[in-house]
């Protein structure tokens, strides 16, 4: 008793999780307001869609539009008043399925109207990956309900919903990697187309070269630098010479 317990304790809180993202993604999605509108021909994006395109997109939302109908029949036959589960449970259960029959009823549709009027808007197709991922989950949380507590009928039925849903949401994320891939293409080659008409608009830059060099003024002559000798005394008897004074004058002797 304790292990079913528990386990239903962990459903229900995963349903509950699932509930609340599910509900905050549609009340997202009705505040967004409607697409504006736009040729299928130009993609709302002022360029042509290639029929390729157009074909894949439309295949993909009508497969998508064909689970949604499977889906919505399937969840009305469930019982889960009948589910040996708790009251709580059985309550959140129902308020699960609801937000999907909501879901796939409001939501969905107008996000599959304003794809078809823009095939190749990338935020477009990425709120429709979103829902579709909310979708996913919390219908994922019923499959596993119903297999705990429901019939195996509505396990197999909803089980192929479930699985159709993944494979319209994996078909998407590859478009979406595609549509990106083409778009990053388009501006890089849309930059190089105007980095080219930039370059032809400008005059080409004329370059001036002078070769007349200027004449040479001559140079400065450099003043020679004379030390000075010091002056020589004449007077001045050399180093080491002596000076011998003159004999006086004899006078003769008187005669006697």
């Amino acid at each position: 008793m304790g292990a079913n317990t528990n386990v239903q304790l962990m459903k229900r809180n995963l349903l509950i999780s699932h509930g609340l993202y599910l509900s905050f993604i549609a009340s997202a999605l009705g505040q967004s307001g409607p697409a504006p509108s736009a040729a299928p021909a130009n993609g709302g994006q002022g360029q042509p869609v290639s029929y390729a395109s157009v074909t894949q997109l439309n295949g993909l939302l009508s497969q998508l539009e064909t689970t949604s109908k499977n889906t919505q029949a399937d969840l009305v036959k469930l019982r889960i008043e009948k589910w040996k589960a708790d009251g709580s449970y059985k309550r959140q259960a129902l308020g699960n399925v609801d937000s999907i029959q909501r879901n796939l009823q409001g939501a969905l549709p107008e996000i599959v109207g304003q794809l078809r009027n823009a095939p190749e808007d990338l935020p477009v197709t990425f709120k429709l990956y979103r829902n579709l991922d909310a979708l996913y989950d919390v219908l994922g949380g019923v499959v596993e309900g119903a297999g705990a507590f429901g019939s195996k009928d509505d396990l197999q039925a909803l089980s192929n919903d479930l699985n159709a849903f993944e494979g319209s949401r994996r078909q998407l994320a590859e478009r979406i990697e595609a549509l990106a891939a083409s778009k990053e293409a388009d501006i890089a080659r849309l930059s190089a187309a105007l980095k080219t008409a930039q370059a032809a608009a400008e005059p080409p830059k004329k370059i001036v070269v002078d070769d007349t060099e200027p004449a040479k003024k001559p140079a400065a002559p450099k003043k020679k630098t004379t030390t000075k000798k010091p002056a020589t005394d004449a007077t001045k008897p050399a180093a080491g010479s002596t000076t011998q004074s003159a004999p006086a004058p004899q006078t003769p002797n008187s005669p006697q």
